[in-house]
């Protein structure tokens, strides 16, 4: 089967051995992948948890038909239209845990249904099971203009959160957080931001932060955080280490949570995929959640793609077709 590999020279496409499932696996048949910013790293040879080097399928989202079922799963049947993430995604075939998947709503093509896995699963753990988000409570999304940023802000919303504020370095699509659920979009790169969300929150801080960026932000955050707030560290796009203010992290009580799917065992992953159908899968299906599609590429073009991706200029999701 057709593939896309980091190789010796690089990522490229190459012909790979179609996989076979196993115990609870499936094997899908991929119509449509989601490009994510963990996968531009691995086109360029870096490591993704215990994923990448030289031979690896790249990708980690993807929609399509189940092919093939192994002989412990349960739930799933071959023809039935479903969404997932994973490895080795961006390939004819891909295999998946049985309780890695989200069945596809009817109402949802192909293209539309790769962007969600990573951002349903992904956000709605953050914001809701270790953010503990409250109705009427205030919440800010650093990185809000990414996939999974602009889904955290659907989400919060839906859960009711009374004021949600959104970050981006970028202006065009700082903009465009407010059709996304934001009531206040801010620049992470003014040094003006935190005064802007304490302005916001009545003097307070906001009670949860969801944090995309870390490094350089990690102490802004304290300042904007509420007084026993909680800051969900999700993502390091911002760097991986920064000076951190430890007196200002304990004199405001700051819940300070470290997450991440690749020290997650299956089981685990398992739970957070039902969390997500049985919390906000109607929102789900009424499309009341969804991510736009900056742009669609053929498999062939992924290249393409993902020079798109760096590029650095999109609103939401990039997807590829097979």
């Amino acid at each position: 089967m057709k593939a896309y590999v980091y190789g010796a020279n690089g990522a490229a496409i190459a012909d790979v051995p179609k996989p076979a499932p196993k115990a609870t696996q499936v094997l899908v048949r991929v119509r449509a992948c989601g490009l994510n910013r963990a996968d531009l790293g691995m086109t360029k040879g870096h490591a993704h948890g215990s994923a990448g080097g030289v031979g690896t399928v790249l990708g980690m989202e993807w929609a399509g038909e189940i092919a093939e079922v192994g002989p412990e799963a349960k739930g799933i049947k071959v023809g039935d239209k479903v969404m997932g993430s994973g490895g080795a995604a961006f390939a004819e075939y891909a295999l998946a845990d049985h309780g890695r998947l989200f069945r596809t709503p009817s109402n949802m093509n192909f293209e539309e249904a790769a962007t969600l896995p990573v951002a349903l699963a992904t956000m709605h753990n953050a914001v809701v099971t270790n953010g503990a988000l409250q109705p009427g409570q205030s919440v800010l999304i650093q990185g809000a203009s990414s996939g999974v940023g602009l889904m955290a802000l659907q989400i919060a919303k839906l859960k009711g959160a009374k004021t949600v504020i959104g970050s981006s370095t970028d202006a065009t699509r700082r903009g465009r957080l407010k059709e996304f659920g934001a009531d206040l979009a801010v620049d992470s790169s003014d040094p003006g931001w935190v005064d802007q969300v304490l302005q916001a929150t009545g003097g307070e801080g906001v009670d949860l932060i969801v944090d995309q960026v870390s490094g350089k932000v990690a102490n802004q955050n304290l300042a904007a955080t509420k007084v026993k707030g909680r800051i969900v560290n999700v993502g390091r796009l911002g760097g991986t280490h920064a000076d951190f203010n430890f007196d200002l992290h304990a004199a405001r009580r700051i819940h300070y949570i470290g997450v991440t799917f690749r020290t997650r065992s299956i089981e685990e992953i398992r739970e957070i995929f039902a969390e997500v159908r049985k919390d906000i899968w109607p929102a789900v299906e009424s499309r009341k959640l969804q991510l736009p599609i900056d742009k669609v590429f053929a498999f062939e073009d992924i290249a393409k793609a993902f020079e798109h991706m760096e590029a650095n200029r999109h609103l939401g999701k990039i997807v590829v077709t097979l």
